[in-house]
């Protein structure tokens, strides 16, 4: 091989190459001025879409480098021209990946602004709800895409898609029929986003089981059990069958506790020893405080304490601390005022 053919077999990957490290220079020094650009910003949202955006426009860079190889080298070149169809059919995915990055810097802006640890956190719910759904179905979408044009760029494989859809209607319904779950549960997704049954963080009772929605998925749904154990619920499921939400409106909930005392008991007294306990407890959140006689057995009166909470799970330990508050009173004070059975005696009659 004579210096000439040499070159020439030499001149397209040196093309190559130098247009690969033209793109990866400029692509350095452009996000180079942009971070130092969003360092001097006052917020922060700026530096985290660079963070997201810089991979994806790395490598797109040198794809669209490599697309002006045809300028370097001679018409008809082999390499030259299976390195262009290669760089045409990937190109759809790359700019998938730029949207799939911002969408995720979307997500992360969203949750950002929406604190979830606030006490009133009804709005800020909403929007991780609705941004957590809408982010999945939009990478979905964005992937869905990216794949079909991929495809379409390759003529071999179109003409056996083609063939397919034209020659395989049974095996289509048969497909259609095996992906009807995972379809059900992508609209019921859809529909949790627009009805908003639950949210992230929405405190909820489902089948006897008390937890805080965890996660959202197209097709599940996380509750965090009380107790620790993750049970997962899938979306169409979730939608079917009746669900307590604690805190679909507001998280401030009413709560009660149930003593059964003597028909002897001086109520009042009972009375003023609970809403002591409920008015000074440091959960109270100050809506609600009394107590009332609801019922009356042969064997005791039924009292109900009915005191008011933030939340759920502040709730429950306001209740325990008062029962054992009031409970302690009776004891002390009152213990006549305990349930007990009576049981009258009758002398017999002489026979």
């Amino acid at each position: 091989m004579d210096r000439a053919e040499l070159w020439d077999a030499l001149w397209t990957p040196a093309a190559a190459l130098l247009l690969v490290s033209g793109a990866l220079v400029l692509h350095r020094i452009a996000m180079a001025i942009a971070i130092r650009i969003a360092r001097r910003t006052r917020t922060t949202q700026d530096e985290a879409l660079l963070a997201c955006l810089f991979h994806p426009l790395r490598w797109i860079m040198v794809a669209l480098a490599l697309l002006w190889i045809d300028d370097l080298v001679d018409r008809g070149d082999v390499i030259a021209d299976n390195l262009v169809g290669a760089i045409r059919i990937v190109m759809p995915l790359l700019w998938g990946w730029l949207v799939i990055a911002i969408i995720r810097f979307v997500h992360g802006y969203v949750d950002s602004r929406s604190d979830v640890a606030a006490t009133d956190n009804l709005a800020a719910r909403r929007r991780r709800t609705r941004a957590e759904i809408m982010a999945r179905i939009a990478t979905v979408i964005v992937v869905l895409v990216s794949c079909g044009l991929l495809l379409l760029k390759i003529p071999e494989v179109r003409e056996i898609g083609v063939a397919l859809v034209a020659s395989a209607g049974i095996a289509g319904l048969a497909f259609g029929v095996a992906a009807q779950p995972l379809l059900k549960n992508l609209v019921a997704g859809m529909q949790l986003v627009f009805t908003e049954p639950v949210r992230i963080d929405d405190v909820v009772v489902y089948q006897g089981e008390w937890g805080r929605v965890e996660k959202i998925s197209l097709t599940y749904i996380v509750l965090k059990i009380w107790d620790d154990r993750r049970l997962v619920i899938p979306v169409a499921k979730l939608l079917e069958e009746p669900i307590e939400n604690w805190t679909r409106e507001t998280s401030h909930l009413l709560g009660t506790v149930m003593i059964h005392l003597d028909h002897s008991a001086d109520v009042e007294k009972v009375r003023t020893a609970a809403l002591d306990a409920v008015r000074s407890h440091r959960l109270w959140d100050g809506r609600a405080a009394l107590l009332q006689v609801t019922d009356m057995t042969a064997h005791a009166l039924e009292l109900r304490i009915l005191m008011s909470g933030r939340n759920g799970s502040e709730l429950f330990d306001m209740r325990c601390d008062v029962r054992e508050t009031v409970l302690r009173f009776i004891s002390a004070e009152m213990p006549g005022a305990l349930n007990r059975s009576r049981l009258a005696l009758e002398p017999m009659e002489a026979a």
